[in-house]
């Protein structure tokens, strides 16, 4: 049934997502940037306020989110949707590739392990479940970088201060990072050989999710000595393949 059918539940979502999106902000604001009568907005606030999804701000004159929003929000971190659906692309890109794969999220300056799917007779790797890495050492942390806003990047990694070094390789100032970010931009893709674990490499893609943020990176890693610079790029394009079909499982944009 198109949204069109249900005109309440498709002006509620709106509210919802923009407010997500911006903070808060007054009715009158709110009401033209989802393209409704003030009327409507009113009276849907009204009802999101009953029920704590929305909490009026009245010193700011401001809607913003409730209580029950982020009850909501708790209630889908904890069924680990994500880790949920990149299971089984993961397991289908290992199968076809012959390499491991892994999903991180963000998580500050690093990247947390929430996935890990090992290939057959491949050596064990630093990216087991729970572990946490630099983010922009990693593959997987640099894709999800690259697709942040740069403010962002910039008060994550403000100088020097802000980057570890496992290996004595990789960007260890905020301009070598701005310079590795615009790479992983133009070509798709973002690499790492030898920054995280001397001998292995990875290639890793974001995924997003409806508005295009970058909520995971998923990468494969491997031994630099089966791989060449084009086989590295084929094991890329398998993983953008995977990342897109994941943005889609998970509702967002591939």
């Amino acid at each position: 049934m198109p949204s069109s059918d249900v005109p309440a539940a498709d002006a509620t979502l709106r509210i919802l997502r923009h407010l997500a999106r911006t903070g808060p902000m007054p009715a009158a604001a709110l009401a033209h940037a989802v393209g409704l009568p003030r009327s409507t907005t009113y009276h849907l606030l009204t009802v999101l306020r009953e029920h704590g999804f929305v909490a009026h701000l009245p010193e700011e004159r401001r809607y913003g989110l409730g209580l029950g929003a982020f009850e909501l929000g708790s209630a889908y971190s904890r069924q680990a949707p994500l880790a949920r659906a990149a299971r089984p692309v993961l397991a289908r890109l290992v199968d076809q590739v012959g390499e491991s794969a892994h999903l991180a999220v963000l998580h500050g300056r690093e990247v947390l392990y929430v996935v890990e799917e090992r290939a057959a007779r491949r050596p064990a790797l630093v990216t087991d479940v729970g572990v946490r890495l630099p983010a922009h050492l990693t593959a997987s942390g640099r894709a999800m970088l690259a697709d942040l806003p740069r403010p962002q990047v910039r008060a994550l990694f403000p100088d020097r201060t802000a980057f570890v070094d496992r290996t004595g390789l990789g960007p260890s100032r905020p301009a070598e990072l701005r310079d590795v970010l615009v790479a992983v931009r133009r070509r798709g893709w973002a690499s790492e050989d030898g920054d995280v674990t001397p001998g292995f490499a990875s290639v890793g893609v974001a995924v997003h999710d409806h508005t295009g943020h970058p909520i995971a990176g998923l990468a494969v890693t491997f031994a630099r000595t089966d791989a060449d610079d084009a086989t590295a790029e084929q094991l890329a394009r398998a993983a953008q393949r995977a990342a897109a079909d994941l943005s889609r499982r998970v509702g967002g944009t591939a």
